[in-house]
């Protein structure tokens, strides 16, 4: 028998994860390597952006870097060229990220399934050269030495502790846009084109336009975490564009556990954590990657948060 209490428990649960994710993040740089937590809240936040179309849209895209590595790439020159504030350069990138997102969907939302995942790559792989052939891009050098700034004219973003809490707001400014998103009634027409696209066109919904909205937010989220990227390390490279980057954002999804809330910042936090401690593997760490992303599939088929939230589901 079905507990009407179920939906009230839940919303209860996402505040307490909330919570806890705001407490562990608020604590951990007296523990924990700065750095390496800005780049786990940037792929999170990523992470976030492609659940987002995934997750609840249920449309797979093999091209998201491009909006995460485009963003870095316009917050890099935005920076380092025009001198720009690193608020006006993160909100630029984003709005680079945002349209770059809309031409695409244009162009891929009207196809389904397998068809829509490769146009998506190929306009990503067409990206990709467009970087590396541009000149201001520094091709496979990328854009190096990219200055923090002055965040508002004041506060100096060389400073880690600064830095940190301007990443720590993007993030947590970004996670609260999905969450509200996911939440409105537009997230509720979202979840249900994915469950039964036919039955909401019945219903006198414009699927296309949905999916089409739900693809440029989603872009947009992923242009605030490359944007802020490219501040944190101070670099615009290729790798962030790079197919690579698309396969890593959907690994972190599904390790973490699709269409959840918290899932992708588990995922993305496991997965940046393997590759930071296990460096010195070298290319074998895609090897254990590929274990850990197939020992997922078979023991917790809906992810780390997916099961954890199953298992607060069941009556006591």
């Amino acid at each position: 028998m079905n507990n009407p209490n179920f939906g009230t428990q839940d919303v209860k649960h996402q505040w307490v994860a909330f919570a806890l994710m705001f407490a562990f993040f608020a604590v951990a740089p007296y523990f924990v390597y700065p750095i390496f937590l800005m780049k786990v809240m940037c792929f999170a936040l990523f992470a976030c952006a492609f659940n987002l179309l995934l997750g609840f849209g249920g449309l797979l895209s093999f091209g998201h870097a491009m909006f995460f590595g485009t963003a870095g790439y316009a917050a890099a020159h935005a920076s380092k060229a025009w001198g720009w504030n690193p608020e006006f350069s993160v909100l630029f990138a984003t709005l680079c990220a945002t349209a770059l997102a809309w031409l695409v969907g244009l162009l891929a939302i009207r196809r389904q399934g397998i068809y829509f995942a490769m146009i998506t790559l190929a306009l990503s792989q067409m990206v990709f050269f467009v970087f590396l052939q541009t000149p201001f891009t520094g091709g496979e050098d990328g854009i190096q030495g990219v200055p923090r700034g002055l965040l508002l004219g004041l506060f100096d973003l060389s400073n880690n502790t600064a830095m940190y809490i301007f990443v720590m707001v993007v993030f947590f400014a970004g996670f609260a846009l999905v969450w509200r998103i996911v939440h409105s009634p537009f997230g509720q027409v979202l979840k249900a084109i994915r469950e039964n696209e036919q039955r909401a066109l019945s219903l006198g919904f414009d699927t296309d336009n949905f999916k089409l909205i739900a693809f440029v937010l989603s872009g947009l989220v992923a242009g605030m975490a490359g944007g802020t990227k490219a501040l944190v390390f101070q670099l615009a490279s290729l790798t962030d564009v790079h197919w690579t980057m698309s396969g890593e954002v959907v690994l972190m999804t599904l390790v973490g556990g699709l269409g959840t809330l918290f899932g992708p910042v588990v995922g993305a936090a496991v997965i940046v954590t393997m590759q930071n401690y296990l460096a010195q593997l070298g290319s074998w760490v895609t090897v254990v990657q590929g274990l850990v992303f197939v020992l997922c599939v078979m023991l917790f088929r809906k992810g780390v948060v997916g099961e954890i939230a199953g298992f607060l589901r069941k009556p006591l």
